[in-house]
């Protein structure tokens, strides 16, 4: 079995290992770090740069996935890859888009047939982009399924060592939360969903417990043992124009679905659970 990634980034890596641990062949596109790519087990093609090699896996893939970000041009897997994919043999393609589709919603719960409302410019890329995937889906009968994911943490990328460099920030929005997701839950919901294909199927990708990220960063500075980094109201906090955008948005993503219809069980349901694991495995 063949999957071909464009957009090999880093939650692709790790649906590379659990898939090459079960057998298959991983190819994977990069822009400029082939080393990267290699190491999580894929290989590597260079995107720009090789595309005639990439369209060649394509037709013989097995599984797509599509994880590599729209801009105001659009999504340029589609633009580069467009006829490829939809020639393709594969039977799962999958599309990585994001919960900020959902816009703000000042705390309230959302689950996938909540309306699409983004507040941000990053957020109206990815509904547009869903909706240009979904068209060619339905052209081609294409088996297309989108998974909307939550704020991503894991190996390497969470708030340990920001505590320990003295850069983290306490940034006190009232009311607001965020949803989470270990990138290891990511990559048993995308095998779940290869091994059970529901076409047109959208999941949200996220743990049980939506929190404010000053209890994120106060509870991780605890587990080492750090002060807790002071408190900074919103309102008057420094920040760039791209980190106060993240705070537009405040909502609770549901996840029943990935449960009931992919029989999920989450090896991180909420940050402490995650924190500890990347404490005790030395990954952050």
């Amino acid at each position: 079995m063949r999957l071909v990634t464009l957009g090999h980034g880093y939650s692709a890596g790790f649906l590379t290992r659990l898939l090459v641990a079960q057998g298959w062949t991983v190819t994977g596109t990069t822009r400029d770090d082939p080393a990267r790519v290699q190491a999580a087990g894929a290989a590597p093609l260079r995107w720009p740069g090789e595309e005639d090699a990439v369209r060649a896996e394509l037709a013989r893939a097995d599984a797509i996935l599509l994880s590599a970000g729209p801009g105001p041009d659009g999504d340029p897997a589609l633009r580069d890859f467009g006829p490829a994919i939809a020639a393709s043999p594969a039977r799962w393609l999958g599309y990585l888009s994001t919960t900020g589709v959902y816009g703000d919603r000042q705390g309230a719960w959302v689950d996938e047939t909540a309306a699409l409302t983004p507040a941000t410019r990053r957020g109206r890329e990815r509904v547009a982009a869903e909706a240009a995937w979904q068209a060619l889906a339905a052209a081609h009968g294409l088996p297309l399924h989108i998974f909307r994911l939550a704020g991503i943490y894991g190996p390497g990328r969470g708030p340990f060592e920001k505590i320990r460099s003295g850069t983290a920030r306490r940034i006190i929005k009232p009311g607001q939360v965020f949803s989470r997701i270990h990138a290891e839950d990511i990559a048993q919901v995308l095998t779940a969903s290869i091994a059970r294909p529901a076409p047109g199927a959208i999941y949200n990708v996220c743990d049980d417990d939506p929190a404010p990220p000053q209890d994120v960063l106060a509870h991780a500075a605890a587990l080492i043992g750090a002060p807790i980094p002071p408190a900074e109201d919103f309102a008057t906090a420094e920040m760039t124009p791209m980190a106060r955008s993240f705070y537009a948005e405040s909502k609770r993503v549901a996840n029943d679905r990935i449960k009931r219809d992919l029989g999920i069980t989450l090896r991180y349901p909420d940050y402490r659970a995650g924190l500890a694991a990347l404490l005790n495995g030395g990954g952050d």
